[in-house]
């Protein structure tokens, strides 16, 4: 059984109470929003998902260029591109990819390896992809670093947003719920993103951390941690004005 799989599943009783979310990808994620549905068949927990992407794409990926090009942007050789489609100058897509219909590549945007994206997507200028899955009309389009992570129907990460993969002590990461720690036997692992959340500029969401269905992040933000669906989750900052005399 895969690392962490056990403590996902089993009722952990920690602290005086019962953990029973098993972590599964339909508690966060709208499987028919997704062509690649086949690549969550028993993913529990979700980020099991990370470790499959490479062999998917290497089994199933067929290189294609149905969509069209404006100037010179850099595609690899195992790269698919669907119809409709639009990659602008100046956007690299190393590959392997498999890039959806009707999407938006942006100038600037850069598609590392094991990427994923759905239909309808917009893939913005200066944000950098990395094994990760993208479901269908999500938008990330600005400034933002999606590694090792999966996006959800219609999520929106706002210009800035970080999805941190990797722990500053290399140590292995895992998710924080309550008060328990699930382990995931990842090194790199950056957030689960459910259907129609949104996070806010700037912000930075720490490593494993897990965002529900239709929940809402503040901008300036930190996050580490499971943020149930439905939840909006705010970060008010201590703010003064003084008169400009006052400083000198």
């Amino acid at each position: 059984m895969a690392p962490g799989l056990t403590n996902a599943r089993a009722f952990i009783c920690d602290a005086g109470y019962d953990i029973r979310m098993t972590f599964s990808a339909a508690d966060f994620l709208d499987l028919s929003k997704t062509e690649h549905a086949s690549l969550f068949q028993d993913s529990v927990p979700v980020w099991e998902v990370l470790k499959r992407i490479g062999h998917y794409l290497e089994r199933s990926l067929q290189p294609k260029m149905n969509g069209a090009i404006i100037g010179a942007p850099f595609i690899g050789e195992r790269v698919a591109i669907g119809s409709g489609t639009v990659i602008e100058n100046g956007a690299t897509v190393l590959g392997p990819a498999w890039i959806g219909n009707n999407c938006r590549i942006r100038s600037g945007c850069y598609i590392r390896e094991n990427v994923i994206v759905g239909n309808g997507v917009v893939l913005g200028n200066s944000c950098e992809f990395k094994n990760c899955v993208v479901f269908d009309d999500a938008q990330i389009p600005h400034f933002s670093y999606v590694g090792d992570s999966i996006l959800g129907y219609k999520a929106h990460l706002a210009a800035g947003v970080i999805l941190s993969n990797v722990r500053l002590d290399r140590q292995e990461i895992s998710v924080r719920y309550h008060e328990t720690k699930i382990a995931t036997g990842l090194r790199k692992f950056g957030a689960i993103v459910g259907d129609k959340a949104e996070i806010g500029c700037n912000a930075v969401i720490s490593p494993g951390s897990i965002i529900g269905r239709s929940s809402l992040i503040y901008p300036l933000t930190h996050f580490s941690g499971v943020l149930e669906e439905n939840t909006i989750l705010q970060n008010h900052q201590n703010l003064r004005t003084i008169p400009r005399y006052a400083i000198g």
